[in-house]
């Protein structure tokens, strides 16, 4: 059986930044008529025409300014360690790149902006998302005994 551990419970600043993400996606939709993918978004940074790769890069600016905010304003809100080593986090990112291209698209893009849209695909690629994210924490905390409880 699997021990769940909640070590943080947050329900405002979550409520809060599902709000902030809802209030991106629809306003980028809404006043652009794009997505918010991040992978459309930097995927189509080098091919897009200057007009087109003024507003990604804006984007893309804001979301960058947002961290630094927060480190500033809020240093404990964003971790300073992950714990892991880089060979570790390269092959993570690695892996995250690739499930990116074979499902085309982000988490953000499918599962914000693809089921607000009610895209079956993005349906899909949001509980294969879920899926494997629930599965990849079983093998690490209860079979392979890594990093949290087991």
């Amino acid at each position: 059986m699997l021990d769940l551990v909640m070590t943080s419970f947050t329900p405002v600043a979550s409520t809060l930044g599902g709000v902030l993400l809802g209030l991106a996606a629809s306003s980028l939709f809404f006043f652009n008529g794009r997505i918010l993918g991040i992978t459309g978004i930097v995927g189509g940074l080098p091919s897009a025409p200057a007009r087109e790769r003024v507003w990604r890069i804006v984007f893309l600016a804001g979301l960058l300014t947002g961290g630094v905010a927060v480190a500033l304003v809020h240093p404990d809100a964003l971790p300073s360690s992950t714990g892991s080593s880089i060979p570790v986090a390269l092959v993570a990112g690695a892996l995250v790149g690739l499930g990116t291209r074979l499902s085309n698209g982000c988490t953000s893009g499918h599962g914000l902006c693809g089921l607000a849209r009610r895209s079956p695909r993005s349906l899909v690629a949001t509980l294969v998302f879920m899926a494997t994210g629930a599965l990849t924490v079983a093998l690490v905390r209860h079979v392979f005994h890594l990093g949290g409880a087991s």
